[in-house]
């Protein structure tokens, strides 16, 4: 009965990846990757299996059951398997390996593109947030992710130097795993932050009336359309400010990714509790050098991130490259990878 069973489903999924992938045909054993999977088709797998079989998964379960067999077996299972905190993203035989973070709200499927242009021979690890698989309760605070991921980590690699790299939040989290790793003496060969940012409460007065004006001129520009006014449209009213304002504000949230609106009720609580650790999170000063890379395009964050962290690292540099906070790592990946890949190059 179990193997009927088992056969059912791989045809059911069968259909599904061949009609998300465009593919055909697809056999049992074929790496959803290595078909040209990423981690939108990712989001749109899970979506019709959540149809076919009642369950929210999140899509970061690719990268445990990366086969049709293996998926079959993970859904005809009472409960799927528990996430581990380190997932493998590209094989590699150049020591020591990259360990990277990502996002609030995200998984490291994030990061399938960006490995992809990543042009060296470091095995590459991402750091994947407990609890958006709905079997465990996420972490409350940065510094029990840090120490999560960094008990993984020496399991992996129990000496240094280490490579850690962040993305926004997870910024913050490898942060405090290289200030915890120095504490005991190990040495960070780099540690670098993509567009990462402490809680806007910790910014100095200045950067926040600065940061705080260029969101507001931002909303309302959405709301009047960057549009001269007409006689009889000049001055607007407070009321019809508001309302412009408002509208701009609805545009704006329609326009987030697709990913997000997909997130299961698990991932949403572990985004939840996520930005609640941030607000907590107080960088304290960092004994070592930083390699920032910020978005071109600015959107919630500083304008200058030295004026942020400089005072809060001994030696710090800055990078930009196109795109915006999501861009950067979902649109231009080859731009980020390549910078990534000097930075790797010249880790010491």
């Amino acid at each position: 009965m179990t193997t009927q069973r088992t056969s059912a489903m791989i045809d059911s999924l069968t259909t599904i990846w061949e009609h998300v992938l465009q593919r055909s045909p697809i056999g049992p054993e074929d790496n959803f990757f290595d078909l040209g999977g990423d981690s939108l088709s990712a989001v749109a797998l899970f979506l019709e299996i959540e149809k076919l079989c009642g369950r929210q998964l999140p899509s970061v379960m690719i990268y445990n059951a990366p086969t049709i067999s293996a998926l079959a077996t993970e859904l005809e299972a009472a409960s799927t398997s528990p996430f581990p905190p380190l997932f493998l993203l590209r094989d590699g035989s150049v020591m020591p390996p990259v360990f990277i973070a990502h996002g609030l709200g995200g998984s490291v499927i994030d990061f399938y593109r960006l490995v992809t242009h990543v042009q060296s021979d470091h095995p590459i690890y991402g750091m994947q947030a407990k609890g958006i698989d709905g079997s465990d309760e996420p972490f409350e605070t940065i510094e029990e992710m840090a120490q999560f991921h960094l008990d993984a980590i020496r399991e992996i690699q129990p000496h240094g130097p280490y490579i850690l790299v962040g993305y926004s939040l997870g910024g913050l989290v490898a942060l405090e795993i290289a200030h915890r790793l120095l504490a005991t003496g190990e040495r960070v060969a780099l540690l670098t932050m993509l567009d990462a940012y402490p809680y806007r409460g910790y910014l100095s007065v200045a950067q926040r009336l600065r940061l705080s004006a260029r969101l507001t001129l931002r909303r309302v520009s959405v709301a009047i359309g960057m549009s001269a006014p007409t006689k009889d449209q000049y001055p607007p009213s407070p009321a019809q400010v508001r309302a412009r304002m408002s509208a701009g504000r609805r545009a704006s949230a329609l326009s987030q990714p697709p990913a997000a609106a997909s997130m299961t009720p698990a991932m949403q609580r572990a985004a939840e509790i996520a930005k609640e650790a941030l607000r907590r999170y107080k960088p304290r000063f960092y004994p070592g050098k930083i390699k920032f890379v910020r978005a071109q395009i600015l959107t919630d964050f500083p304008a200058d991130p030295a004026a942020v962290w400089s005072g809060l690292a001994r030696e710090f540099e800055v990078e930009t490259v196109p795109g915006d906070h999501l861009g950067m790592i979902g649109t231009y990946p080859e731009n980020l990878g390549a910078v990534i890949s000097d930075h790797l190059r010249n880790a010491r």
